[in-house]
């Protein structure tokens, strides 16, 4: 269960990285080019480094008459030398002695002391605009730390040196030569040494060298954070924006917010587009992919609903624009292809456009058969589902009931009178199949009364564009309704967004019987039987 949670999971991220790959790339590239722009801008800086090594020497303690003191703690120890290197005035004395500008303020806010490891090395770095400078810095400070810690020696064991002369010439001449006097008289000298040595517990242990390249700034570091920043930015600047995006962006949220399976997906098609445009293809032929596509919706509503007659399907949107009237007239086709009687009725009494897509004439059409100026015989007519190419024993054809030429004033109360149950009922004796194109149904009201009266009603989603709230809306709606509601089909799928469906376009079962989509067949032209597919099938 865990793992078939991970996957949605891990597809739906895939999804956001897919679809909002742009901004993420925009903003890693952005953020980039400004690091990269801001480093090469930065004036830059070079850093030498110097290293002063601290010596604990006991000899020269106990030689000045000194208890010898050992310090166990390494780091209380690091943190003493550290401290003497920062205390006094060393950058003044560094200012003073370099000249060309500097000032104590400078140099002490361009030098810094650090440890090195766990050890008596304390390493004195200076940071200038000149590699030069840089080590001069380093250098002169470590050499006047040196030098004082040197005078300062001297002058203790020069001290310690008095004091034991001032010993010596007190004693009688008969102490002096008694063991403490001769120790005091070796004392003496020891300390003698020591103070013409000039030496300290501290001395330079490797000299500052002029750097060969800057310390900063870091160009390539700093591009590759700004790079890493600008990341993170795109994703959450992604994820936010889908969490604000209500649209409908895969199939598979139809499917979940309608609770219904789905049909089928119909890809974002020049093809189908052309066909939606007058005179675009009349026939209704599509190429290959694009018409089984339709087959494959109509297979699929074979199969899901086995025990169940459907003698009407009532294809719906939510929203305008979403290729309802596209689906319900190549679903018809498809099904008019394998001989079925099959019957397009157009009850989109407002903005028809089956006409027009068709190139048929305008009128009479279902308008003038609900007030009773025609008879629906008259009114219906009918299109070549054949290439012309094709030589057929009978011909396939697909009956169409358009709208009509003149326009109702009151399209929704025609549609909920008994003159349009008149008509359903005549049309599910005529026919194999009735497909019923309506108005979008969060848009007007007309197709409501429809409802309740079909075999089936179908849901067209456009994958992209439909809005979350709409569709949720419109599901509660159709559930309250009591529709019987069928499935759903995913319109406008682009051929990346497609994915796992890709499988069951070349797997699904396709009727041997069934001819190729760019020939399409349907009934006789006077409606006669067929014996291809059994009627009450879709």
């Amino acid at each position: 269960m865990q793992q078939d949670s991970e996957g949605p999971n891990l597809e739906r991220a895939l999804g956001v990285l897919r679809r909002r790959s742009l901004l993420i790339v925009l903003c890693l590239v952005a953020a980039a080019g400004v690091s990269y722009g801001l480093s090469k801008q930065q004036t830059k800086k070079y850093t030498a480094t110097a290293s002063l090594v601290f010596n604990n020497n006991q000899t020269n303690q106990q030689a000045a008459g000194l208890q010898a003191v050992t310090i166990n703690n390494q780091v209380a120890q690091q943190n003493t030398n550290v401290k003497l290197v920062e205390l006094g005035n060393m950058a003044a004395k560094t200012a003073a002695k370099l000249g060309t500008g500097l000032t104590e303020g400078k140099v002490r806010e361009n030098v810094s002391v650090s440890a090195q490891g766990e050890s008596n090395i304390v390493d004195v770095s200076a940071t200038a605009d000149s590699p030069a400078l840089a080590a001069g810095i380093a250098n002169t400070y470590t050499t006047i730390f040196v030098n004082e810690q040197q005078n300062a020696n001297h002058a203790y064991y020069a001290s310690a040196l008095a004091l034991v002369n001032k010993q010596l010439t007190t004693l009688p001449a008969k102490e002096r030569v008694s063991p403490a006097g001769i120790a005091l008289a070796s004392r003496a000298q020891s300390l003698g040494v020591l103070a013409e040595l000039r030496s300290g517990n501290v001395q330079v242990a490797q000299a500052a060298t002029v750097p060969t390249s800057p310390s900063s700034p870091k160009v390539a570091r700093n591009t590759v954070l700004g790079a890493v920043l600008g990341l993170l930015v795109g994703l959450g600047l992604a994820l936010l924006l889908e969490r604000l995006d209500r649209r409908i962006r895969e199939p598979k949220d139809l499917e979940s917010i309608y609770g219904l399976p789905l049909l089928g997906v119909v890809p974002e098609s020049a093809a189908l587009s052309r066909s939606s445009r007058r005179g675009g293809d009349s026939q209704g032929i599509l190429p290959s992919g694009e018409a089984e596509a339709f087959h494959l919706i109509r297979a699929h509503l074979r199969y899901f609903n086995v025990d169940r007659d459907l003698r009407t399907l009532l294809v719906a949107s939510a929203a305008p624009g979403d290729g309802k009237t596209t689906v319900a007239r190549h679903l018809a086709a498809a099904a008019g292809t394998l001989g079925s009687r099959v019957l397009l009725v157009e009850c989109d009494l407002r903005r028809p456009t089956v006409a027009q897509q068709l190139d048929l004439p305008t009128g009479p059409g279902l308008s003038d058969v609900l007030i009773g100026a025609v008879a629906m015989s008259e009114a219906v007519q009918s299109i070549d589902l054949d290439a012309p190419s094709d030589v057929v024993a009978k011909r396939r054809i697909l009956n169409v009931l358009v709208a009509g030429a003149t326009l109702p004033p009151n399209p929704a109360e025609l549609i909920e009178s008994h003159a349009m149950e008149a008509v359903l009922q005549q049309a599910k004796a005529t026919y194999d199949l009735v497909v019923i194109d309506t108005p979008p149904l969060t848009a007007v009201s007309d197709a409501f009364p429809l409802l309740r009266k079909v075999d089936g009603v179908i849901i067209v989603g456009r994958v992209g564009r439909n809005r979350r709230d709409i569709a949720e809306r419109l599901h509660e709606t159709l559930t309250g309704a009591g529709a019987p509601l069928l499935g759903v089909v995913a319109n406008g799928v682009k051929g990346s967004g497609q994915g796992s469906y890709a499988y069951a376009y070349d797997y699904a079962p396709v009727n041997p019987k069934a001819r190729p989509p760019s020939a399409p067949s349907s009934p006789s032209a006077n409606g006669g039987p067929s014996s291809d597919v059994p009627a009450g099938r879709t």
